[in-house]
């Protein structure tokens, strides 16, 4: 088994479990109508969001997610698969986020984590950074929305005597 993923509410993910060029995939969240509907009133209430009908007339040709909400998906799937379990200090930011298709009702999302780089911060002892890219794709296999930015992540702690 591994050992980033065992056990329940204990960090088992830290800064060494990262390695570059690790690639995961994780992730089903199927997008409803009344999700996307939701999320837009909102937080995005722009007619391709909200109605059908105003949709049906634009270039989308339908009712398609926010790319605020297909980005809240994706960080609740991360949060679901390591990072709720993980030694996360949190980001810096993010280097880059780009929406290439549109998220449809029906839609089922899911997550290639590609770990780009990993390097322990120089005025932290304690922490290292990982790059990475988190491609959304859809059930076609589409990737739907590609961001990359860094993490913060704890050391292991040496054993304990």
């Amino acid at each position: 088994m591994d050992s980033r993923t065992s056990g329940e509410n204990s960090i088992t993910w830290y800064w060494e479990d990262f390695r570059e060029g690790e690639v995961r995939e994780f992730g089903a969240k199927t997008v409803s109508r009344e999700d996307i509907v939701r999320f837009a009133s909102e937080f995005d209430p722009q007619p391709f969001h909200v109605d059908e009908a105003a949709a049906a007339k634009t270039m989308f040709g339908g009712l398609i997610a926010s790319g605020w909400h297909t980005a809240a998906m994706a960080m609740r799937m991360m949060c679901d698969e390591y990072l709720l379990r993980s030694a996360s200090l949190g980001s810096p930011g993010i280097e880059g986020m780009k929406w290439l298709l549109p998220v449809r009702p029906g839609d089922t999302l899911s997550i290639r984590l590609t770990v780009l780089e990993s390097r322990p911060m120089q005025s932290k002892p304690k922490v290292g950074l990982v790059k990475s890219r988190h491609e959304v794709l859809n059930q076609h296999g589409e990737v739907v929305m590609r961001m990359e930015g860094y993490g913060m992540f704890g050391k292991r702690p040496p054993p304990s005597r």
